[in-house]
């Protein structure tokens, strides 16, 4: 007899659709009870005999690993099923590896595929029925999905500073300034490295990093090019070399060689980029007129015109008259449209308004179309060239209708702008930026960061703050989103933002504004500067809003590794604790304000020490309060060459002689009563009981009398009380008692004088 033939077992249908192909098995081997003998009752063998009749058919050979497979699959499950069954369960083997054959009776096998993607189609015929495998489409990952899938997984450490700084205790800055000035100087330090190679690239010429990676390398930014032709222009044009490119235009010029309109269009791009200098890595940024006007509700308030002129004064002297880019323009034989727009744009940005203005005009005469840039432009310097309200707004209606007049379509850009410009037109910005956000929605535009960042300038500013239904829709919007950067004021969002809160005083709406800001990609918007206010803010709002508990929380985590600290947020944090009667987290702010730099801040101090000096607390606290009051006696005795020696007040001598007695140090707290006397201040009536008692603690009349003779220097009313106090509370020695009756005040001195003058 023949062996039985795997083909003989085809199933007569195909799996289910959408079945995966590690589950797609035939009806037949469908699960059941394994038979306990060599095959089942009534069920005929592939030659015909069934297991009943006692003969069991040969083992069916093997089939050779590589025949009839898929390209790189096998069913490996099947095959070594197969092999731990041997021939003593052939029908278990069979089956198993019938489970991997198509129905065709081709020896392929199912792809063994995890994918959810691989999914079976069925194609009926009217004979046969097939089944065909769909390959799962290739995933296409990032180059930094796995660094970035590593870094999911580690928290950030509360106590490390940010990666920027280097990886030193003394290097860590402390506070804002610090971490400005450590900032500025590894910048620094990277264009001092960029001038150099710059300056002299022949000894810059060899490769020694491996691998090589040629986005870190140092750009070649010397001209290849050599003589007098438009190539070489072109050339140095594209290495930005401002004043080459200027100086080998006018050579082509004398020489009388045609400069093609692309290339002059180049190079005016180049100069109105620049204002017609030199590109340089310390080029300064564009000074930020705050035009913003108060918030009023009349639509022809006038804006203050001291306020516009010197705006306008401070933005035209960025322009200089007749530069290499009017001269070029002037001198070129043929202007097309770019060459105007160019122009706008460069007077714009360097601050010549009404400039560019009268460019644009030049440009509607000789019939050209300007685009969207220009047209923004043309939007955001409308405030420049209008004092009055209503005029700032019809003149960005003259520009709109323009566009529709030219056909410019209108971009993100083109609202952004006219929101700009609306933050500065008070009561007419507040009644027309609603309408323009919905012009923008009807065309498909979605908002970015800066539109919303204008919203809240427009509606927060100087106005009743009552209502918070802006912010609120405008939080909906933003928690849905993570976004990407598509207009320069999207970083000024969520500085904004929190700003609003915390003058709504909403901590639910700081909450989802956090929430908000960590999602996705959205923390990159906040650069160094603008992430330490925005923290400050909601720091300030956690002090004032927040129960102590929470308030703390939060400090640790994000104190000198998210945000430093202002003075402002101490403060803020002292009175939260105040008011949560938390006094005994006083010694460690301490710490941190020496930490920070705050310790020789007056207001600070005068705060910290009023608070734990107010009253009285277990022995431990006192004890913690006594060696703060210690160390600020030590900074305001502290002199060095770059540190003046901090000014005693009336109110800090107080204190801290309040805190020395309170604890028995009465060497200390007579120090501090010395220097009453020393600086003209006059002690309180608490302080001179506070320390009497101390000396009555300590055992110590000489120090009693002493004070009963500083009171009496001072001519206080309380130097009698205090003697009394003294003859009383004290055991003292003749010496001691003819002592303290010798002591008269000043006023028993003026009496006395009085009545012998009477007589």
């Amino acid at each position: 007899m023949a062996p039985p033939s795997v083909a003989s077992w085809r199933p007569s249908h195909s799996p289910p659709a959408g079945a995966s192909p590690l589950l797609c098995r035939p009806e037949a081997a469908a699960p059941r009870e394994a038979p306990r003998g060599p095959g089942s009752a009534g069920e005929a063998g592939p030659g015909g005999t069934t297991a009943a009749e006692g003969r069991l058919p040969p083992t069916p050979r093997r089939q050779r690993s590589g025949t009839a497979l898929l390209p790189g699959e096998h069913c490996a499950s099947a095959g070594m099923a197969a092999r731990r069954l041997g021939g003593s369960s052939w029908q278990q083997a069979v089956a198993l590896s019938r489970r991997c054959c198509l129905p065709g009776g081709r020896r392929e096998r199912y792809r063994c595929s995890s994918s959810s993607t691989a999914l079976g189609k069925t194609v009926e015929n009217s004979e046969v029925t097939q089944e065909e495998i769909v390959l799962p489409r290739k995933k296409t990952w990032d180059k930094l999905a796995v660094l970035q899938t590593l870094a999911s997984t580690v928290k950030r450490d509360p106590t490390a500073a940010h990666y920027m700084f280097q990886d030193d205790p003394f290097l860590t800055p402390r506070n804002a300034a610090n971490a400005r000035l450590y900032s500025l100087s590894k910048e620094a330090g990277k264009n001092a490295a960029k001038y150099i190679i710059k300056q002299f690239p022949q000894y810059f010429d060899k490769t020694f990093a491996e691998p090589n990676i040629p986005c870190l390398m140092p750009e070649m930014l010397t001209p290849q090019i050599e003589g007098v032709s438009e190539e070489a222009l072109k050339e140095r044009i594209h290495l930005r070399r401002v004043k080459d490119s200027v100086d080998l235009f006018d050579q082509l010029v004398q020489a009388g060689t045609p400069v093609s309109l692309e290339t002059t269009n180049s190079l005016l791009d180049l100069l109105c980029f620049y204002g017609g200098g030199e590109s340089t890595p310390e080029k300064e940024e564009e000074q930020k007129e705050d035009l913003e006007e108060p918030g009023v509700n009349a639509s022809e308030q006038k804006a203050p015109k001291r306020q516009f002129q010197r705006g306008s004064q401070s933005s035209g002297s960025r322009w200089r008259e007749n530069n290499n880019a009017e001269r070029i323009f002037k001198i070129m034989p043929e202007k097309n449209a770019h060459s105007y727009c160019t122009m706008i744009r460069g007077m714009v940005k360097h601050g010549a308004s009404a400039k560019a203005y009268d460019m644009y005009m030049d440009l509607l005469n000789e019939r050209h179309k300007a685009d969207v840039d220009t047209f923004n432009a043309l939007i955001t310097a409308v405030p420049y060239l209008k004092e009055r309200f209503l005029e700032r707004w019809e003149l960005a209606k003259v520009f709109l209708n323009h566009m529709a007049q030219q056909e410019v379509q209108p971009n993100l850009l083109t609202f952004n702008a006219l929101l700009k410009t609306l933050r500065k037109c008070g009561g007419v910005g507040r009644s027309m930026a609603l309408p323009v956000v919905k012009e923008m929605e009807a065309l498909g535009i979605e908002p970015s960061l800066a539109t919303y960042d204008h919203l809240l300038f427009i509606f927060y500013r100087g106005v009743d703050l009552s209502s918070p239904g802006i912010i609120i829709e405008i939080l909906d919007d933003v928690q849905k989103r993570s976004f990407i950067p598509q207009d320069p004021d999207d970083a000024n969002f969520f500085a904004t933002a929190m700003q609003v809160c915390c003058d709504l005083k909403d901590i639910k709406l700081a909450y989802r504004l956090n929430k908000a800001m960590e999602k996705g990609d959205n923390w990159k918007f906040l650069d160094m500067d603008r992430l330490n206010a925005y923290w400050s803010k909601f720091f300030s709002l956690l002090c004032m809003m927040e129960q102590i508990d929470v308030v703390l929380k939060w400090y640790k985590e994000m104190s000198l590794s998210v945000f430093y600290p202002t003075p402002k947020n101490i403060l803020d944090l002292l009175q939260a604790l105040d008011a949560a009667n938390h006094l005994e987290v006083v010694p460690s702010v301490w710490e941190d304000m020496k930490q920070m730099g705050f310790g020789r801040r007056h207001d600070l101090l005068e705060e910290l020490l009023s608070l734990m000096s107010r009253e009285r607390h277990p022995e431990e606290i006192q004890l913690a309060f006594a060696k703060c009051a210690e160390d600020i006696k030590a900074f305001h005795e502290q002199t060095g060459r770059e540190q003046a020696s901090l000014d005693w007040t009336g109110s800090a001598l107080s204190h801290i002689a309040l805190l020395f007695s309170r604890v028995g140090r009465t060497q200390d707290a007579w120090s501090m009563m010395e220097r009453f006397q020393q600086m003209n201040r006059i002690p309180t009536d608490q302080v001179m009981d506070e320390f009497l008692t101390c000396a009555k603690q300590t055992n110590s009349p000489d120090e009693a009398i002493k004070l009963v003779k500083l009171a009496a220097s001072l001519g206080l009313p309380s130097s009698q009380r205090l003697k009394s106090r003294t003859e009383k509370e004290f055991e003292l020695s003749e010496k001691q008692k003819k002592t303290l009756e010798s002591i008269k005040s000043d006023s028993d001195s003026s009496d006395s004088d009085s009545d012998s003058d009477r007589e």
